[in-house]
């Protein structure tokens, strides 16, 4: 039996590597969107460019602008003299923000009161505004701390103190890139598995596995096997990029992180054979992988949370395993979340896994002859 079930693996491997649009779906996709991922998409803002319309010109005044000259996030491209300057650099977009400090503003700070400053925003893309916004407060709040306690009687104010846990610094790409060892892993294996039986059927060979010894159970596991060992092979890939290339790191144990893995295959596995059974030619198998894979990597919490999503849509969420093997990677990578601690991502993955496998079994079954 296991002699069989090794060649036909063996045989669906060099059929993979054969075929120049299989070999495509294996290597470019994961290539491009790791680099697109780890590198375009980030919530990080550098650079912003700015105007400063400044009317006092004062010490104090001058010591808020250098703050804003001296971060990394700010780049200052214009110093406006007149309120009319103002609405043009927004509406080109030369600028996405406007620091307008008033005549009165030194005056009203050393006299104990507070000093008016105003931030004008471009607000038509509005996550980049609220990110630039919180910025902005972050400049202004350690201006006050270093302003209160020199000129104001020498007694410090109340003071909030942040701490980030897991993601100190807030970098975005901390969160984002070891969600792509999710992503990848799910688009190869499923492309890969979906058309393995497809492609036996247009390419005219699969009359010829059906007179095979080969029972359909040992078919399937020989299909299913070639997908398990390129996932594991395209995730440990990405997992060496993100901690080796994009510098996130690694806290948790990697026992738990492959366990999680393979019951996330599981899953992803047994989608993709449902699907390869449902398919005539390769071409209805791709179209049915990508029906799949668009909506579950929007419902699976990578780019926007889950909790913010209608709930009718969060409920649909617990069937896509890619909900669960996202919060075990990122608690790997991030929290150093222990075993014990997932076991409730780790049931549903293997509830889901086991009853993809089950139907596509089925499915294959009824679809042989």
């Amino acid at each position: 039996m296991w002699n069989r079930i090794y060649a036909l693996i063996i045989k669906e491997f060099l059929a993979l590597l054969k075929d120049s649009k299989s070999r495509v779906v294996v290597i470019v996709p994961p290539v491009l969107q790791l680099i697109v991922f780890g590198y375009a998409a980030t919530y990080d803002l550098t650079n912003i460019p700015f105007a400063v319309y400044n009317e006092d010109k004062d010490i104090p005044s001058l010591e808020l602008v250098s703050s804003f000259q001296g971060s990394p996030n700010f780049e200052e491209v214009a110093y406006l003299t007149h309120e009319e300057q103002i609405a043009p650099l927004i509406n080109s977009r030369k600028v996405l923000m406007v620091l307008h400090i008033n005549r009165q503003f030194s005056r009203d700070l050393t006299e104990g009161r507070s000093g008016s400053v105003q931030v004008i925003v471009d607000g038509r893309d509005s996550n980049t505004a609220s990110i630039l916004l919180t910025y902005v407060n972050s400049i202004i709040a350690q201006f006050n701390a270093g302003w209160k306690p020199e000129h104001i009687n020498g007694v410090p104010s109340a003071r909030l103190d942040i701490r980030a846990w897991y993601n100190p610094n807030l970098v975005s790409r901390w969160f984002i890139v070891p969600g792509i060892v999710a992503l990848l892993t799910l688009v190869v294996t499923t492309l890969v598995t979906a058309l393995s039986v497809a492609r036996e059927r247009e390419q005219g060979t699969f009359d010829q596995l059906l007179v095979t010894p080969l029972r359909p159970a040992e078919i399937l596991l020989g299909k299913s096997v070639p997908g398990f060992i390129i996932g594991f092979a395209e995730a440990t890939f990405t997992i060496l990029v993100t901690v080796y290339w994009f510098q996130v790191p690694l806290q948790g144990n990697i026992l738990t992180l492959y366990f999680g893995l393979f019951m996330f295959l599981l899953s992803t596995v047994g989608l993709g054979l449902m699907i390869s059974s449902l398919a005539v030619t390769q071409q209805q198998g791709l179209l049915g992988a990508f029906l799949f894979l668009v909506p579950a990597v929007i419902l699976s919490g990578f780019a926007t949370p889950i909790a913010n999503m209608p709930q009718w849509t969060q409920t649909i969420t617990f069937l896509n395993p890619m909900r669960y093997f996202i919060i075990i990677v990122r608690g790997v990578f991030l929290e150093n979340t222990p075993f014990h601690l997932l076991i409730n991502q780790f049931w549903p993955l293997a509830t889901i896994g086991a009853v993809n496998l089950a139907l596509a079994g089925w499915l294959f079954r009824r679809r042989m002859y």
